[in-house]
């Protein structure tokens, strides 16, 4: 086996600067596109469903994007660049058309196309890790990977806080804000892609796995089928990953969908219908409040790298689960607007390990020439619980949550508990020879 170059700290930093795109994106995802549905008349129980792009595209796109990318060689551009390229000019062009949604379905078709880009970028960037980097650089690649994501969230997050203060009125059916926010993530999409394009080269194939990839007969089909073989042969620490996934998304999508309506009960007693400039002024600090765990998110990514090589990735994520199922569990029972970043810095902990560590725990049961179609395959376990609960949160929301989102928040509480003690039974082989 060639072995594989050590890179320095900024050479690592370059290859995820497209990550930090990405996740602006998916900020915007999580904290705007809520209340847009809002503004253009969804009803609470409505809003899982139409939340139901991510997912899906994510089981689509990202296992097939995989499988195709580990058969991928461009003598120019590479394994999985591009993929990161068509996945950025897709993401941009939705971001641009965004703010022009004149109704409830074609924000919702627009978030299809939305997903679909980020889903395209950001599948090939866990196996561009696995790909340049070896065992011991593996947990800084994977933990800059939460890095970035801390940091394009936390802007995403600060615009829907700042922007309403500069951007005043409405313009067509949105608030103004609304359009600033979404252009410069369409710009922040396309331009950081761009430059870990520029500043980062893949390690080329052996002639051997050249010769290999050229007598490879493609096929429509061949995507699936490989995606098939590689779920038969899965190891068995990544079917244990998937019960904690099942827990730790499904609750997830339950606080993404509801935090701004829990801040507006919680804080203002105010919903979109009795009192609309009480609850825009809690989305914008609900979008404070999601900066700051993004804040804590880059603050925190790098010392988890360190915490992982002492005391193994299994026992930090499940430290980092509890701290965040603590801080679900008090937020919807907080009065206080300021007393909210107390309550989510133990999430922005939780959510820098969800980001980097559970890769740790299971890379290295993976054969390094199916890299793209197994992280493909370990966000389809992030995905498949966020469909259950678009699909099913809703009933659950209304008949036994009395459609109150502050319930909904400490339902995502009790489920990370639960994804917390599921991490207590897997089973990894240590990446450091610590576990």
């Amino acid at each position: 086996m060639i072995k594989k170059p050590r890179l320095t700290f900024w050479q690592i930093l370059n290859m995820n600067v497209g990550f930090f795109g990405i996740q602006y994106s998916f900020g915007l995802q999580q904290s705007a596109v809520t209340p847009i549905y809002d503004f253009l008349g969804a009803s609470p129980d409505q809003i899982p469903i139409l939340h139901l792009a991510g997912p899906v595209t994510g089981l689509l796109v990202q296992p097939i994007v995989g499988a195709l990318s580990d058969k991928t060689w461009h003598p120019k551009l590479g394994r999985r660049k591009p993929y990161f390229l068509i996945g950025a000019i897709l993401c941009s062009l939705a971001l641009l058309a965004f703010p022009f949604s004149s109704s409830l379905w074609m924000a919702a078709g627009l978030l299809w196309i939305l997903d679909a880009g980020n889903n395209t970028a950001m599948e090939p960037y866990r196996a561009f890790i696995a790909d340049k980097l070896d065992n011991s650089q593996r947990p800084l690649g994977f933990q800059m990977q939460s890095f970035f994501t801390g940091l394009g969230q936390t802007l995403a997050n600060a615009s829907l806080f700042i922007f309403p203060m500069i951007f005043i009125g409405t313009t067509g059916k949105l608030p103004t804000w609304v359009y600033a926010s979404f252009f410069l993530g369409s710009i922040c999409s396309i331009g950081s892609i761009l430059w870990s394009m520029k500043t980062t080269d893949e390690i080329p194939p052996s002639q051997e796995e050249l010769e290999k990839l050229k007598e490879q007969k493609t096929s429509f089909f061949e995507p699936m089928i490989e995606i098939f073989s590689a779920i038969k042969e899965m190891p068995k620490v990544m079917w244990q990953l998937a019960l904690v996934y099942l827990f730790q998304w499904y609750a997830l999508f339950c606080y993404w969908q509801n935090s701004s309506k829990s801040v507006a009960l919680s804080v203002w007693n105010a919903t979109p219908q009795n009192n609309p400039e009480a609850y825009e002024q809690a989305v914008s600090w609900t979008g404070l409040v999601n900066g700051w765990y993004n804040i804590v998110t880059f603050l925190v990514a790098f010392l988890l790298v360190g915490f992982a090589k002492k005391y193994s990735a299994k026992r930090v994520h499940i430290g980092c689960l509890f701290l965040a199922a603590v801080g679900f569990l008090a937020f919807p029972h907080i009065e206080s607007k300021n007393l909210l970043f107390f309550a989510i810095t133990g999430f922005g902990i939780g959510w820098a390990s969800m980001m980097g560590i559970p890769y740790l725990m299971v890379v290295t049961d993976i054969p390094k020439e199916r890299y793209g179609v197994y992280m493909g395959i370990i966000n389809m376990m992030i995905v498949i619980p966020m469909i259950l609960q678009n699909i099913s949160f809703g009933f659950i929301l209304k008949h036994f949550l009395k459609n109150d989102p502050r319930n909904a928040i400490s339902f995502a509480g009790i489920l990370l508990l639960l994804a917390m003690i599921c991490t207590f039974f897997m089973k990894p082989k240590s990446l450091l020879n610590n576990e």
